[in-house]
């Protein structure tokens, strides 16, 4: 998950600290994420898929595909 949530930072041109008020988390919590220090709970996950427009699965690496699941 870890290397993931950079990636998708990256990618995205964000800094830690944006991404950190994403998930209404401190900075540092986020550094811990993305470092592989500590886990993200379920609803930081959630913000971050619908920010990045994917998968919590993407992000877990349950899976490759990055595009979103459709909505029912």
């Amino acid at each position: 998950m870890d290397t993931r949530l950079k990636e998708l930072r990256e990618d995205n041109d964000l800094s830690q600290k944006q991404c950190a008020k994403i998930a209404y988390i401190s900075k540092n919590s986020y550094i811990r994420y993305e470092n592989g220090e500590r886990t993200p709970p379920l609803d930081a996950i959630k913000a971050f898929a619908e920010y990045y427009n994917t998968s919590i699965d993407y992000i877990a690496k349950l899976t490759d595909i990055k595009k979103p699941y459709p909505k029912k």
